[in-house]
């Protein structure tokens, strides 16, 4: 008699072992981080946050900002705003926040870590809050790994 298994198509064999692969490279000892790791991770997401809300406010939705750089005012804050406008409007922000989110649950580290919290902070803010949501929880999951197992 034959396995179960072995009467699944191909695609799905396939996708089972890849994801028996995945879970197998996944960490499995607890992610901790240090007291300067978290000073870091508290210094660059207000920072984060801060020129977000900055970009936000006083750039995107401020009117006579606004009408001046589309009347053609070349200064920094005219081009990022513009370039933010772009990203935004492609849900870069949260994409790229999700990537780095998934990637980090599957092998965290403070790289990782760091990288999804910018994403996610500049998408919470600028406007590209479903997907930075649903990356923050996965940020947040990254931490959760099985018990350590006593005898």
């Amino acid at each position: 008699m034959s396995h179960p298994k072995a009467a699944w198509p191909l695609h799905r064999r396939l996708s089972a072992l890849l994801f028996a692969r995945i879970f197998a490279l996944m960490k499995k000892t607890p992610f901790r981080l240090t007291p300067y790791q978290v000073q870091w991770l508290l210094v660059v997401g207000f920072v984060t946050v801060g020129y977000a809300l900055y970009l936000r406010y006083l750039a995107i939705e401020y009117s006579q900002v606004a009408l001046a750089c589309d009347a053609g005012l070349q200064t920094l804050l005219c081009k990022s705003r513009a370039l933010a406008t772009v990203l935004f409007k492609n849900s870069v922000f949260g994409i790229v926040a999700l990537v780095i989110a998934i990637l980090h649950v599957i092998r965290p580290s403070i790289v990782l870590l760091t990288g999804g919290i910018v994403a996610a902070g500049l998408g919470i803010v600028l406007y590209n809050v479903a997907l930075s949501g649903l990356a923050i929880g996965l940020l947040i999951l990254g931490f959760a790994r099985p018990a350590p197992a006593t005898a």
